[in-house]
């Protein structure tokens, strides 16, 4: 039971944990952020190589 109360009581992992959920919630909004302009990027390309076509 002891050992119960130190795993529960001990911090040290805990600042870990959080920068992996910080982490991924970057990630996550950066991959959706990249697909929502994706298409948009893309069509400024298409415009610029027609433009450049001969």
């Amino acid at each position: 039971m002891n050992n119960l109360r130190r795993f529960i009581r001990e911090e040290d992992g805990q600042d870990m944990v959080e920068y992996a959920l910080l982490a991924s919630f970057i990630s996550i909004v950066a991959i959706a952020a990249l697909r929502a302009i994706g298409p948009l990027v893309n069509a400024i390309y298409v415009r610029v190589q027609g433009a450049l076509a001969p």
